[in-house]
């Protein structure tokens, strides 16, 4: 049984509106993402998030319209299994409302429109036209009047009525504004932009005509042809814009040329564009001007020259600028516009005078072509991998396409809120907050060390800050190794040549200490009382701060045994712990005396030593934690017995290649949260029992420290290489996007964990003199900034089709890891050839050398490595080619139903994903005593399905996704009786996931033993969303169904669409009536959202507790 969970949601934009739909008096932007709407409202800095919700379909349509008794719009919503429904904004509740459930339109005899669904409201306001299949529209009427009581309200949705129109292939739609004074007395006009039979482009406009129906029968339809001139238009036209008054009329978009035609005068211009493009979207500024996208990003003004006649004399067409692909234009006013992007991110932009300027970005990773799974945890290689949610498996992701091509870095990890910068510093090493008065209660003061100085900044309660030339008695002119308050009231400060103690009302010298002999201070550590101090890096003081820097107790450890970090901590204050460089030990002493309490080997590895120490309190009612970062970027953490010092439950987890400096962060109740600087900075925090490690978005961060102050209550002070700033920590994990720009659509992503480096199959796409021209690579990545290191070229008219890393042999020789890459040729020029594979290897600089290379007759569409050889999936066949002394030889091949798109390899198996029959399995076996190699088909799914990806997930078991968004898990009965049982494969569990999987990666996560689910797989789709696919443990399966009905029974979605519906398999051929033995993670997850009485109702019959079904559900959302 299957478990399925979001990463990352859906964030492809097709479809936005504006209008009054959250107040009356205040305008908001809804936004479709998928599934998902987004409600925007419009602030000074932005747009600003105020509601979403998921809806039980993907979203096709948007459209608002005004029922008389409604203060605000009502949105009209239409989903891709041809459904529809409307909702209003409930004010009191602040969640949408629904006013007209669910009206299913899907006529099984009709024929999908080849375009874009599309929904219409005429300039009058009487009706509403859906064009969901070819040759029908459905026009849907606006009550005008209501007769008695009972009725419908006026404005609101009457019954659809689909109507036969003659026209099929429609490419753009509109209705034309009424020309009459009286408008609600004109017929509607919608014009029609189609390709005939003979693909030849035409217009033809068409008025509605309805008829109300008697005594409960339904209403009768028309569009009735108007006769105008019907010439061929220009075979590139694409879309038809409606001209409001004076001047009335269409403009139709081709690529070469911009026409406006008045129907009525029969007056038509053609004015040629300065150079060819393919429009993409528009958008309606005012009655002459429009706002104009293309398919390569860039945005135009076009303006009507009207006459004083009101005829239309002239236009101008202005290039403002380049954004990222636009799907959707919606002006906002005052010359701001949101442009959304499938392909790009969406942004909020505003117009200036004959150029643009970027506002607000929101990131979209969709479309993902390809993604790949680094591991900065393990490191192991494929398949092993940690778990999402500790920010140490990142996904990345070859997202967008063309000019908007990028790598997208995609991990769990915990937000930082900036509040205010402090400005450009080079070289901090060291924060530390004071409190100016030992009355205060938090801090008002910042100390910042650099290599030679110390500059001290004072914040006001407004937040003022002033930099201070003095401080207290502190020597400005050295770097500080310790600032901090101490328990009797005064200040510390300690630097690598002294320590003073100083009064926290005057500055008066208290106390100072130095080390004899000039010696240095290398590292010190105080818990408020105690002062330690690492002197020369074998001998270690400590100092009581209180009775004047009196020494307590000091050791001398000399040279075999110097001092590599040392640590005093607050919550056991007699005890000192150090690490030493040599032997990669640690050691707990007591400080009076230094008697040694404990001593431990942290690792058999006598090179790596350990470089920061902390204890502290992170988890509730259980021993203090240690934590011990290794210079190879280890953490080692123990359990703390403070009654015999004793340490258990070593555990060690890779936060990167360097070592971390620890900062312990105040959480409240005595507990701590810990943050760890290294290249890859983790938040380290205690949840329900145990320790999670969590990236932080602070990628440049070298030193930290909490900053709880009047003015930022609950900050941090964070500073990198260049910069100091004051930040929030999120108190939630979410995912995180870091974006790398390519300019190239990155269709292929391969990841090497031993050179550390991506190989990036990639197209370009330039237009030279109108003409458009197309370019692949494969690229050298590097890991961590993801610098270009080399790039191979392509053929003219040679496209990469597949990229993967494998581990090779050359001949007798131990695996050399490899990239092999597959291509196909665009024209039919090459007979012989179709494509090509490719053998890279890395050399030591870093660069690209072809090691060999083999022409194929088809496409490659997909590789794999089985068995030590290369398996390519042509366009027809299967074939495995062996890699032999620098050279790839053909031994043998297998051909497919149709086309095979993905192939899977499990030991000898090879999985393929067919173009349209599902699944079949084929066993590779080496020839022996000079036979040739054989593959053989041992299974096969023998249902239709067009597949797109296919992943082994659990034994004989495979995961597939098809081209209508179904996911299938397929299992093999290896023992079934029959020899037909063990070659079928059956269906364990489907379910509609309503977003087409371009990729899915098989992962191998380690489990409890009381693991709910076990995570087998992440898919990639289409509209950007990322998902964990699990299988659920056996004795939990019958509960999370359970579970996942009762749900769905008490929480209803917008327009009340059953979840059943949604979630039922669906394809051309077969369409179930609820998901099969598939659980939905985003439902379940709802449960914690839900009112307590609502919680006891869905449990009422599970034979659990509420508590019990929250652990469990909050353990299932952990997992991402």
């Amino acid at each position: 049984m299957a478990y399925l969970a979001p990463i990352h949601r859906p964030s492809s934009v097709r479809h936005a509106l504006k209008l009054n739909f959250l107040s009356q008096a205040e305008e908001c932007l809804v936004v479709a993402k998928a599934n998902r709407l987004e409600f925007y409202a419009q602030t000074p800095s932005g747009l600003a998030l105020r509601h979403t919700r998921s809806v039980y379909g993907k979203i096709t349509m948007l459209e608002k319209f005004h029922p008389a008794g409604s203060v605000t719009d009502h949105l009209f919503v239409g989903t891709d299994r041809y459904i529809y429904f409307t909702v209003s904004w409930d004010s009191s509740s602040n969640q949408l409302r629904t006013e007209k459930s669910y009206v299913d339109q899907a006529d099984k005899t009709g024929r999908d429109s080849q375009t874009l669904d599309r929904c219409l409201i005429d300039p009058t306001g009487r009706f509403m036209t859906l064009e969901l299949f070819e040759g029908q529209v459905t026009v849907i009427p606006i009550i005008q009047k209501s007769r008695k009581r009972g009725d419908p309200e006026i404005g609101s949705l009457d019954d659809p009525v689909p109507v036969r129109i003659s026209e099929l292939f429609v490419r753009s739609s509109a209705y034309l504004y009424p020309r009459s004074p009286n408008p609600e007395k004109e017929k509607p006009r919608m014009a029609i932009l189609f390709e005939d039979s003979h693909q030849k482009i035409r217009l033809k406009v068409r008025t509605v005509e309805y008829s109300a129906g008697g005594s409960g029968e339904p209403g009768m339809g028309e569009m009735v042809e108007v006769d105008i001139d019907n010439n061929e238009l220009d075979a590139g036209a694409s879309h038809i814009i409606p001209v409001p008054a004076p001047a009335y009329g269409l403009l139709i978009l081709s690529e070469t040329s911009i026409s406006y035609l008045d129907e009525d005068k029969h007056n038509k211009q053609i004015k040629p564009l300065k150079e060819a493009t393919v429009f993409a979207t528009w958008e309606k500024i005012d009655g002459q001007r429009w706002l104009l996208a293309d398919e390569y990003g860039r945005l135009y003004l076009l303006m009507l020259l009207i006459g004083n006649d009101g005829n239309v004399y002239d236009w101008q067409l202005d290039l403002l600028g380049t954004i990222p692909t636009a799907t959707i234009l919606v002006y906002l006013d005052g010359g701001y516009v949101f442009a959304g992007s499938h392909q790009g991110d969406s942004q909020v932009i505003r117009i200036l005078d004959g150029s643009i300027e970027v506002i607000q970005i929101f990131p979209n990773i969709a479309p993902i072509l390809d993604f790949t799974i680094m591991d900065m945890g393990s490191r192991v290689g494929e398949g092993q991998t940690s778990e999402f949610s500790s920010g140490q498996a990142r996904i990345v992701t070859g997202s967008g396409a063309f000019q908007d091509g990028s790598l997208r870095s995609v991990r769990s990890g915990v937000g930082l809120e900036e509040l205010g910068s402090l400005g450009e510093m080079d070289h901090i090493t060291n924060l530390f907050a004071l409190r100016s008065d030992s009355d205060l209660k938090t801090a008002d003061v910042l100390a910042v060390s650099f290599i030679d100085e110390t500059r001290v900044f004072r914040f006001e309660n407004d937040g003022e800050v002033e930099e201070m030339n003095d401080f207290k008695g502190f020597n400005l002119s050295r770097g500080s190794l310790l600032a901090c308050n101490i328990s009797n009231g005064m200040l510390l400060q300690v630097t690598s040549t002294f320590v003073q103690v100083n009064d926290s009302e005057g500055g008066v010298l208290h106390a100072s200490w130095s080390p004899p002999k000039k010696q240095v201070i290398t590292a010190c550590s105080s818990n408020g009382r105690y002062l330690a101090l690492s002197i020369g890096g074998v001998e270690v003081a400590i100092l009581d701060t209180i009775l004047d820097l009196h020494v307590v107790s000091k050791k001398t450890f000399g040279i075999e045994k110097q001092i590599a970090c040392i640590h005093l901590p607050e919550i056991v204050p007699d005890v000192c712990i150090i690490g030493f460089w040599q032997g990669a030990d640690i050691s707990i002493f007591k400080i009076t005396n230094f008697e040694m309490m404990q001593h431990t080997t942290i690792s058999e590895n006598t090179l790596t030593v350990p470089r920061s120490v902390l204890l502290t309190q992170i988890l509730q009612d259980q021993p203090p934690t240690l934590f011990v970062a290794m210079a190879d970027g280890n953490v080692v953490t123990f359990s703390f017995d403070t009654s015999n010092f004793s340490l258990s439950s070593k555990s060690s987890i890779v936060l990167g290649t360097e070592q971390a400096n620890f900062k312990a962060l105040p959480r409240g109740d005595g507990l701590y949260n810990v943050f760890a600087t290294c290249e890859h900075p983790s938040l380290i925090y205690g949840s329900e029992g145990r320790i999670i490690y969590s990236s932080v978005t602070a990628e440049k961060a070298t030193c930290v420290c909490s900053f709880d102050s009047e003015a930022y209550p609950d900050a941090i002070a964070i500073a990198s290489s260049k910069d100091l700033k004051i930040a929030l920590v999120d108190t939630e994990r979410t995912t995180h996007v870091q974006t790398l720009p390519i300019g190239e659509t990155v269709r292929r992503v391969a990841y090497s964990t031993n050179l550390k480096v991506f190989g990036l199959g990639t197209i370009k796409r330039t237009l030279k003199a109108g003409v458009e021209v197309v370019q692949s690579h494969f690229k050298l990545a590097d890991e961590v900034v993801f610098e270009e290191l080399d790039t191979y070229e392509l053929n003219e008219d040679e496209l990469v089709e597949s990229v993967i890393r494998a581990d090779l042999k050359e001949g007798s020789q131990k695996s050399i890891e490899r990239f092999v890459v597959g291509t196909a040729y665009l024209d039919d020029g090459h007979e012989s050839v179709r494509g090509r594979i490719l053998v890279f290897e890395v050399t030591q600089n870093r660069t690209l050398r072809v090691v060999t290379e083999v022409a194929v007759k088809g496409a490659c569409r997909a590789l794999a490595i089985v068995d030590g050889n290369i398996a390519a999936a042509l366009i027809k066949t299967v074939v495995i080619y062996a890699f032999e002394y620098g050279s790839l030889r053909k031994v043998t091949s297998y051909r497919t139903s149709t086309a095979p798109i993905d192939i899977a390899v499990i030991k000898n198996m090879i999985v393929i994903a067919d173009l349209m029959k599902s699944v079949s399995i084929v066993e590779y076996h080496k020839g022996i005593n000079g036979e040739p190699d054989t593959l053989t088909e041992v299974a096969r799914h023998f249902q239709i399905a067009w597949g797109t990806a296919v992943a082994p997930i659990d034994k004989d078991t495979i995961l597939e996704s098809d081209a209508e968004g179904n996911l299938m898990v397929l299992h093999r009965n290896v023992h079934g009786v029959t020899a037909d049982d063990r070659r079928r494969l059956e269906i364990t569990s489907e379910i509609l996931l309503g977003e087409m999987v371009n990729r899915i990666r098989p992962i191998n996560v380690p489990n409890s033993s009381n693991a709910i689910v076990i995570p087998k797989a992440f898919m990639g789709t289409v509209d950007g969303s990322i998902y964990l696919f699990a299988l659920i443990q056996q004795d939990k399966q019958d509960l999370l169904m359970r579970l996942q009905t009762n749900i769905s029974k008490c929480i209803q979605s917008p327009g009340n669409i059953p979840f059943n519906k949604f979630r039922a398999f669906k394809n051309q051929v077969r369409e179930a009536e609820e998901p099969y033995r598939f659980v939905d993670g985003e439902l379940i997850e709802k449960f914690l959202g839900c009112p307590s009485s609502l919680q006891e109702e869905i449990v009422q019959d599970l034979g659990v507790t509420v508590e019990h079904a929250t652990d469990m559900v909050e353990a299932l959302r952990r997992l991402h």
